[in-house]
């Protein structure tokens, strides 16, 4: 590869990473911005497009640097590194998923996907927006296995949401007083659980199958569909996560682990603004919204409205 390709190549990604990051940051000191301009007394939507790009630049980094300032420089710290260590056990999970079809990817390489799927995850495309990029590299990763790399991503996320509902719904039973004292918080709870009975169904559904021994014409029906073929290969690389002794243990004890290092990056922050706010509360009340926000139905960016690294997006 030339000199010159190499420059075009490496220039084009980061204008674009420029890009998406200035747009990031607009987002956020315009939301700040118009918030302080409405607390003083003031019309936002009075102004003029670019007067409200001059108050989102001007008062909304001030607003974002004071909202920064009010954590414990401690407490920050500890949530990014909760944050670090989430993507960590995060990457450790999805080898554990790509190794049972032999796919063996460096520690390096997994790690560059899924910082890219998180970014994405967290900014862009909703909150499964990344795992689509996570998908599309992980394919380009192998010739002959490309199938098989993108359901991993598929199954790495259905057995992280699966380890959460179960982690939620464990910390029912030590919260039953608070969720009989809040009506809108127990429909939640209710919700959650009919999650994890789906979630559980379809991984029954998907590694160790069923529907044939009722249906024994399913297979071919399956053939007949657009793309059946493509199909019947997901699933039949989906069975061999079912016929690994062992596999969906270590996946899910290590998700658990996950979970509640995610439970302790928001406690972090709390502690940190100083929030009297229960951790036994924040064991089911954290890991319930993780699950609702898991689902594929808000393809906004939600950058200014969750907590600062918060690690939501890997579950």
């Amino acid at each position: 590869m030339s000199v010159a390709r190499k420059i075009w190549k490496i220039g084009w990604r980061l204008a674009v990473c420029a890009l998406l990051m200035s747009w990031i940051l607009h987002t956020m000191f315009q939301n700040e911005g118009r918030l302080a301009w409405e607390r003083q007394g003031h019309s936002w939507s009075q102004l003029s497009r670019t007067q409200q790009w001059q108050a989102a630049w001007s008062h909304g980094t001030r607003e974002l640097w004071h909202t920064l300032t009010l954590v414990d420089p401690m407490a920050l710290l500890f949530s990014v590194l909760f944050v670090g260590l989430t993507i960590l056990l995060g990457v450790v999970r999805w080898r554990m998923v790509l190794r049972v079809h032999g796919i063996d990817l460096a520690l390096g390489r997994t790690t560059e996907i899924s910082l890219v799927a998180h970014f994405f995850n967290s900014f862009l495309l909703g909150s499964t927006g990344g795992d689509l990029l996570k998908a599309y590299y992980a394919a380009r990763e192998t010739h002959h296995k490309k199938t098989e790399a993108v359901v991993t991503v598929a199954v790495d996320r259905l057995l992280g949401l699966f380890a959460m509902l179960l982690f939620a719904c464990a910390m029912m039973l030590p919260n039953l007083a608070l969720l009989q004292a809040h009506k809108r918080l127990a429909a939640l709870a209710v919700f959650v659980l009919l999650m994890t009975i789906g979630c559980g169904l379809a991984i029954g559904l998907s590694f160790w199958g069923g529907i044939s021994r009722f249906w024994p014409k399913s297979r071919a029906r399956l053939r007949t569909l657009p793309k059946g073929e493509l199909l019947e290969q997901c699933l039949d690389a989906c069975r061999e996560f079912g016929r690994r002794r062992g596999f969906i243990l270590r996946t899910l004890g290590l998700s658990m682990l996950l979970n509640m290092i995610i439970v302790f990056q928001i406690l972090a922050l709390a502690r940190g603004l100083n929030l009297n706010i229960s951790p036994v509360a924040l064991f089911v009340m954290v890991p319930m919204i993780a699950c609702v926000s898991a689902l594929p139905i808000t393809p906004t960016v939600r950058a200014w409205s969750r907590p600062v690294g918060s690690p939501i997006s890997k579950v």
